[in-house]
């Protein structure tokens, strides 16, 4: 059987966003996550409007895959992503506006994203994806179950690439790698290769 690749690596952690081992944005003077977000997307160019109503973890989700997806020109590309905490982060200040006695009303624009595969559906909206896309929660990384589902995939399902990510956010707590396989390349789509990139 022949081996697939892992080609692209995306980590946003310790306010840098990291593409293939470079640092391509830093900001140590951002002091809370949704300012670091902001000014990520304004420093890399982006022109996607939508980027500002979205949850932190659909922002955070934008960043990492953004710069693998841009110049990807086959739409045939599934997404399989995981994290810890879900969509608790919105799920809290979903929960606090129903709290609220003196300014009930929940807001549709947060309520909106209180599952945690919005924000796959918005990668798919903007690469206009048509492929399959699933998003796991799991207390850690699983490195088996992402590897066999990426290889399964492209082996049986027809799919040509596979975008696989841990996206995980709670406050100001975040940590996103995100990376692409696909069937060419140099660095070999292994489990081992998937618990070193996730250091």
């Amino acid at each position: 059987m022949e081996s697939l690749y892992i080609t692209h690596v995306c980590k946003i952690q310790s306010q840098q966003i990291i593409l293939n081992d470079k640092v391509v944005f830093e900001d140590v003077e951002s002091a809370d996550l949704n300012s670091f977000l902001k000014n990520g997307y304004k420093n890399q160019a982006y022109d996607y409007a939508k980027f500002f109503k979205m949850d932190h973890l659909s922002k955070l989700t934008f960043l990492a895959a953004e710069p693998i997806l841009q110049d990807q020109d086959d739409k045939n590309i599934a997404l399989v992503f995981m994290n810890r905490a879900a969509s608790l982060d919105t799920d809290v200040k979903h929960q606090q506006s129903i709290q609220n006695k003196e300014a009930y009303y929940p807001s549709p624009a947060v309520f909106v994203y209180t599952l945690p595969n919005i924000c796959l559906g918005e990668l798919s909206i903007k690469h206009k994806l048509q492929t399959e896309n699933c998003f796991f929660v799991s207390e850690n990384f699983d490195s088996k179950l992402m590897y066999n589902y990426a290889e399964y995939l492209i082996r049986h399902k027809n799919v040509d690439k596979v975008l696989c990510g841990w996206i995980d956010v709670l406050e100001n707590e975040y940590r996103a790698v995100v990376y692409l396989v696909e069937k060419q390349g140099e660095i070999e789509h292994s489990r081992n290769e998937l618990e070193q990139i996730f250091i």
